[in-house]
């Protein structure tokens, strides 16, 4: 399984894991839902469970991924400010490269 965190996310994320109240938590990439080949993913804090890969990544934070959910597999995590602020997540291995 792989994961790409660009450096404007690792920032977002590393201030957000610093944070007294997830200390002990990781990354976690989930998909929330899909249709067809397509997915839309969600991104929180989470403990690991018996289910997840851990997924080290260049920025040094690791990334939970479900095992066996091939939609997963190649994730990048993105941070933009504009238009919006917030994270966008696609996984352009799979031919998404954003939500409609």
């Amino acid at each position: 399984m792989n994961c790409k965190i660009t450096r404007k996310a690792a920032k977002v994320l590393q201030m957000e894991l610093d944070k007294e109240e997830n200390k002990g938590l990781v990354v976690r990439v989930a998909v929330s839902h899909q249709h067809g080949d397509h997915a839309h993913y969600e991104l929180g804090l989470d403990t690991q469970t018996d289910n997840d890969i851990v997924v080290s990544t260049d920025k040094g934070i690791d990334v939970l991924i479900e095992k066996d959910v091939p939609l997963l597999d190649g994730v990048v995590i993105d941070y933009f400010y504009l238009p919006q602020e917030g994270f966008m997540i696609t996984n352009p291995s799979k031919g998404n490269h954003g939500d409609h």
